[in-house]
């Protein structure tokens, strides 16, 4: 089973490397790694450069944002599951892929989901806030629950029925996507009870109380297009159910 992983980078320069390396860095043979570069102007091009023998893809183009990206990589994916990985972002382990590979060979799911550490930007070893899935179903979502988006994995088949980011919702496509899938057309899903991911902490809707704001409207906008009834308590308890995850 071939598993593609796309990385959309701009400007990061800085953690770029640790992102590519966990990758390579895993023990499954058969991944197909793309890296989109949104035309970065610091030395991200470069960096993603040295690795390119090993890249399945590597662009650098002008796009309209991450999920633009993100969309731009789906279109090239030729695994039959594919996963995202952020640029800030690592794999916890060399084994990821290969758990992740074996969950699908043996349920025969859609979709698949595990466990997240949000960490320290400069010292990764440093876990601030710990996120951990569970078993679930799709009435979950209207209770305000969701997966961690980077530990999605999604049949490339999916993608092509169901449609793929959609741009007008900000910083809350992540989470309308998953609220298509999951809620609305009730994919089968599994949980994976691993760390998949340390996400270094500080996403592009925490950076000010405006984008925070913008993002609450986006997730608001998101919940009522999926049609989740009742989506203010849906937004709500999402809120509410992330108090645990600094404990």
């Amino acid at each position: 089973m071939k598993i593609t992983l796309i990385t959309v980078v701009y400007n990061a320069e800085k953690h770029l490397q640790d992102c590519i390396e966990s990758v390579l860095g895993q023990n499954y043979p058969d991944i197909e790694y793309i890296v989109v570069d949104g035309n970065s102007t610091d030395g991200t091009y470069e960096i993603a450069k040295k690795y390119k023998d090993r890249l399945a893809v590597l662009i650098s183009e002008p796009d309209r944002g991450m999920y633009d990206a993100l969309n731009k990589g789906i279109a090239l994916a030729t695994g039959e599951v594919i996963g995202i990985l952020n640029a800030d972002d690592m794999l916890a382990d060399v084994n990821v892929i290969s758990e992740v590979a074996a969950v699908f060979l043996r349920q025969h799911v859609d979709a698949l989901y595990g466990d997240l550490n949000y960490v320290a930007q400069e010292d990764t070893a440093k876990i601030q806030r710990k996120w951990r899935s569970a078993p679930s179903k799709p009435r979950d979502l209207a209770f305000g629950w969701m997966p961690a988006h980077p530990t999605l994995y999604v049949k490339a088949a999916i993608f092509n029925k169901f449609g793929a980011y959609k741009l007008d919702y900000g910083s809350a496509a992540d989470y309308e996507l998953m609220l298509r899938y999951l809620y609305q057309h009730r994919i089968s899903t599994a949980y994976l009870p691993k760390l998949m991911v340390s996400m270094r902490n500080g996403g592009m809707s925490n950076q000010s109380t405006k984008n925070r704001y913008a993002a609450m409207l986006n997730d608001y906008k998101a919940l009522k297009g999926n049609k989740v009834p009742l989506p203010m308590v849906a937004l709500f308890l999402k809120k509410v159910r992330k108090i645990k995850q600094f404990f």
